[in-house]
């Protein structure tokens, strides 16, 4: 997943304001989770200028703005060229056709 996640550059294309982020969940992270006191868990989705998500990710967001663990999200979905990649609980990741 994370392959096709940086092969598209989705995390830069957000950046560059290609795509808008959209907060779906964030709670205080876990102390399991060896973050920062007041580190959100956060589920975000990019979405495209017609509002299709692209990308569903997870991270964690430090209280200074900075992205926890590998400091980049961790994607959960990516849509590309028509094709929904997905991780599944308990699986190896498999592909949707859309």
């Amino acid at each position: 997943m994370r392959e096709l996640f940086n092969k598209n550059r989705l995390w830069e294309r957000l950046q560059e304001n290609e795509f808008t982020s959209f907060i779906l969940e964030s709670r205080v992270a876990p102390a399991t989770a060896g973050e920062p006191a007041g580190t959100l868990s956060q589920m975000v989705s990019y979405r495209d200028l017609d509002s299709n998500e692209i990308a569903r990710v997870h991270q964690y967001l430090r209280a200074d703005g900075s992205i926890g663990g590998s400091g980049k999200p961790d994607p959960k979905r990516v849509f590309i060229e028509g094709i929904l990649y997905r991780l599944v609980k308990g699986q190896s990741p498999k592909s949707v056709l859309e």
